[in-house]
C-alpha cells in the first residue's frame, strides 16, 4: 500500500514507468500494476521529472522592483547603487512577505531547491535574519539555501569581513564573495583565498559572484580554482556568472578551462540576467554577456542555468519559472541540437542539484519524493513549450494542481500540406 502513485509518466530518461511514494519517500519505480494507493495521478503521456533547482537567486530582492526607484540605465552598477538604496529603507517583515510570496510563486512552477545570496554589508544583518526564518517557513516544502554575501565587497566595505561571519555564525549556510568588485585585482584575489579558508575551517561551501563584468582580465575564477585545490574542497565551490570569459584571450581560457575541470568546481550561468546587464558599454558589435558554456561542458565542468533575480533593482521581469530560464539559455548560447536542448533540461534538474548538494534528489528508490508532472511527453518539449506544471509534489504531498491548457490549435485545423509534413516529422 503506497500513499500517493504517479502512475504511467515518462521520466527524463525515456523510461515508462510508475513512481509509488511512501512516507516522503519514493519505494518503488517500476510496472506497479493494480497496487494500491491512498491517491493515484495518472500521468499518462505526460513528463515526470523530478523538481526544478535554482542555484543562484537574491532573494532579500525578489519583488522589490520600483523600490525606491526604477534602474534607469539597467545597468548592474545602477542596480548595486539601487539596492543600497532599498537597503536602507526596507524593515524585516517586508522581506519575509516578498520571500514568501516568491517561494510559493517558485513551487507553483515546480521549482523546489533554490539556493539564495543574502547580503551581509548591513550591520543590522536584517536580511539574513528576514530570510533565516523564510529558510524555516518553507522546509517542508521548499530546500532553501543561503550564502553569506559581502554586495559591496569583502574588503571594499570596512565591516562586511565581520559581517559576514557574523551570518556564517547565525547559520548561514555557504560562503560567498564578489572579488571583482574590491578595488583592485590584488584584493579580489586576496578576498577569494581567504573567504575560501574561512569555508575549509567551517567545512562550508563556497558560491562566488567571480567575474560579472565585460573585462577580460577579470580572472578570479582562476583564483577560486587554485584555491580550491590548495584547500581541497573540490566539489564545494561555485563560480557564479564568469562573464568576463567572453571577452578573454582564447589561448589563455584553453589553460582556464582544465584547471576549472581540475578543481571541479560547478559553473553557474545566468542567461536572462547576464545578457540584460553585459555587454552595456558596447555600441556594435554588442556581447552576448554569456560564458563560455558548452567549451565547459566539453570539458566535463558541471555547468547549471541560475534564474539569479526576479522584479528587483537588477531585473524587471521574471516567473520563477526555470524552463524559461534555460530556454532563454539554449539561445544565447546557441545549444540547438537535439543533444543539447537535452542538455539544457538536465543543467536546471540534476546539473543544479550536484551543485547544490542535494543528497536524496531524483527519480530513483529512496530519493525525496519530490517531482513535477508536466504537460510535455519529453524533455525538449517541455523547454520548447514552457510546459504547464499539472502536479508538483513535494515530499510526497500534493502541492500544487494546474488544469490542463485546452489546444488553442489542432493539426486539422491546418492545411494538408502543413499536417502531412508535420506528421513526418
Amino acid at each position: 500500500m503506497f500513499d500517493l502513485i504517479v502512475k504511467g509518466g515518462s521520466l527524463p530518461d525515456g523510461r515508462v514507468a510508475d513512481i509509488g511514494i511512501k512516507g516522503g519517500k519514493i519505494t518503488a519505480v517500476d510496472q506497479l500494476g493494480e497496487a494500491q494507493a491512498g491517491q493515484i495521478i495518472d500521468a499518462t503521456g505526460d513528463l515526470v521529472s523530478p523538481p526544478f533547482v535554482d542555484p543562484h537567486f537574491h532573494m532579500d530582492a525578489t519583488l522589490s522592483y520600483g523600490l525606491p526607484r526604477i534602474n534607469a540605465s539597467g545597468t548592474l552598477l545602477e542596480g548595486i547603487g539601487l539596492w543600497g538604496e532599498l537597503k536602507q529603507v526596507m524593515t524585516h517583515d517586508e522581506v519575509v512577505e516578498r520571500a514568501l510570496s516568491y517561494c510559493d510563486w517558485a513551487a507553483s512552477m515546480g521549482l523546489l531547491a533554490i539556493r539564495s545570496h543574502v547580503d551581509t554589508c548591513d550591520d543590522r544583518l536584517l536580511g539574513v535574519e528576514a530570510l533565516l526564518e523564510v529558510r524555516d517557513k518553507v522546509k517542508d516544502y521548499i530546500d532553501l539555501q543561503l550564502v553569506a554575501f559581502p554586495q559591496d565587497g569583502f574588503y571594499r566595505d570596512p565591516t562586511a569581513r565581520a559581517n559576514t561571519i557574523r551570518a556564517l555564525d547565525k547559520g548561514v549556510d555557504i560562503v560567498g564573495g564578489i572579488p571583482h568588485f574590491e578595488r583592485t585585482m590584488a584584493d579580489g584575489a586576496a578576498s577569494v583565498t581567504e573567504l575560501c579558508e574561512i569555508a575549509a575551517v567551517r567545512g562550508l561551501q563556497v558560491d562566488m559572484h567571480c567575474d560579472e563584468t565585460d573585462d577580460p582580465l577579470s580572472r578570479h575564477i582562476e583564483t577560486l580554482a587554485n584555491e580550491t585545490q590548495r584547500l581541497g574542497l573540490q566539489g564545494r565551490v561555485a563560480g557564479s556568472h564568469l562573464t568576463s570569459m567572453h571577452s578573454m584571450d582564447n589561448y589563455y581560457v584553453s589553460k582556464l578551462l582544465p584547471l576549472i575541470a581540475e578543481a571541479e568546481v560547478n559553473v553557474i550561468p545566468n542567461p536572462l540576467i547576464n545578457i540584460v546587464l553585459q555587454g552595456r558599454h558596447d555600441t556594435f558589435p554588442k556581447r552576448r554577456g554569456l560564458t563560455r558554456v558548452k567549451e565547459m561542458l566539453a570539458q566535463g565542468i558541471n555547468v547549471g542555468w541560475g534564474q539569479d533575480c526576479v522584479l528587483d533593482p537588477w531585473y524587471s521581469l521574471g516567473t520563477a519559472d526555470m524552463l524559461d530560464v534555460a530556454f532563454m539559455g539554449l539561445h544565447v548560447a546557441q545549444m540547438t541540437s537535439p543533444q543539447e536542448m537535452r542538455i539544457c533540461f538536465d543543467m536546471v534538474t540534476t546539473h543544479n542539484a550536484k551543485t547544490m548538494g542535494l543528497p536524496d534528489y531524483g527519480l530513483h528508490v529512496g530519493a525525496k519524493a519530490s517531482l513535477v508532472i508536466l504537460d510535455a511527453g519529453a524533455p525538449i518539449e517541455a523547454l520548447r513549450l514552457r510546459a504547464t506544471r499539472l502536479h508538483v509534489i513535494a515530499n510526497g504531498k500534493v502541492i500544487s494542481q494546474t488544469p490542463r491548457p485546452e489546444a488553442t490549435l489542432t493539426l486539422a485545423a491546418r492545411p494538408a500540406s502543413v499536417r502531412r509534413r508535420h506528421e513526418a516529422d
